[in-house]
């Protein structure tokens, strides 16, 4: 029978080790050809959107949507997996930490994988709900982080954020910017990242903008990068500022960016040198949701968790 997961019972489940595991091995299978993805699509509503996204993991025989509408009142998130093999539906999980987890254990195996070799130390620009799973899955795959620096405008929110977390607080945006690997995790519509603020060797992970008006990063850090790369070119097309703002201005092709699952997947090197500033552009896949949706239904059925419905 369909297996229902409360956000509760999802947090208990999963930990930042299996996001990541589960996000690895999609951005393999995509690389392989076996899951394919559908980018966002987004209905105006009043005060809000509603969003859409769906992908079809044929070596895990699920397809699955994930659905959430932005409202003032909050934001109620959804992932619905359909068995493909038994032709039936899987189940249906409250998917806000599912969410959570993802986007972090992307930026972790990004960091994994392009950070410089002997990183110590994370930087992140903003402190809300996505950046706390940042810090937990940046740390779980890369163990050498051993300083975190936090900035971002309200100063309660940095004192929490930093307390919970174990990070110390910056004085102001450069401060979280000169740090090995940088995330930027905010709401802005204008830049909280200037690329004069990197240092040699950067990873940059840049999360929070997902509209094409909306952008977290200047046009020097694209200047800057030695490598440049996304989780899907199609999406980022659509919806990525950062880079659509860049291409247009001819500080960028489309050419020159990459898909991060070519890099996990070896058919390219990414970084080259260790002073090398590389940029990882993320905007969330249907895809990620499916596969870590997988691992909590797995651990659910295992430990007689959920509700049958």
């Amino acid at each position: 029978m369909p297996l229902y997961l409360t956000e509760a019972q999802v947090a208990e489940l999963l930990t930042p080790a299996d996001a990541l595991e589960a996000v690895e091995s999609c951005f393999r299978r995509l690389a392989a050809g076996e899951v394919e993805n559908t980018p966002r699509k987004r209905v105006l509503l009043e005060g809000g959107a509603f969003a859409v996204m769906s992908a079809v993991d044929r070596e895990l025989g699920l397809a699955g949507v994930k659905t959430y509408a932005w409202l003032e009142g909050g934001t109620p998130f959804v992932v619905v997996l359909f068995d493909t093999e038994h032709a039936r539906l899987a189940a249906v999980i409250e998917a806000d930490k599912l969410g959570q987890l993802r986007t972090g254990a992307a930026s972790g195996v990004a960091a994994k994988h392009l950070a410089r070799e002997g990183a110590a130390s994370l930087g992140v620009i903003g402190c809300g709900w996505q950046a706390r799973s940042q810090v937990a899955c940046i740390r779980e795959a890369v163990p050498a982080i051993k300083s975190v620096v936090a900035y971002c405008r309200s100063e309660e929110r940095l004192r929490e954020f930093c307390k919970e977390v174990g990070a110390e607080p910056g004085e102001s945006h450069r401060d979280a910017a000169a740090q090995d690997v940088v995330v930027t995790a905010t709401t802005s519509r204008d830049p909280v990242l200037r690329g004069e603020w990197l240092q040699p060797g950067a990873l940059v992970c840049a999360i929070g903008a997902n509209d094409p008006r909306h952008r977290e990063l200047d046009n020097v850090v694209l200047e800057r990068a030695a490598f440049v790369c996304c989780d899907s070119r199609e999406q980022a097309k659509l919806e990525s500022g950062d880079l659509i703002e860049p291409v247009e201005a001819g500080v960028l092709d489309w050419l020159e960016v990459h898909e991060l699952q070519e890099v996990v997947g070896g058919e390219l090197p990414g970084r080259q040198a260790d002073d090398d500033i590389v940029l990882f552009k993320s905007n969330g896949l249907a895809a990620w949701d499916v596969a870590i949706g997988a691992v909590a239904v797995e651990r659910a059925r295992e430990q007689g968790v959920g509700t049958q419905v």
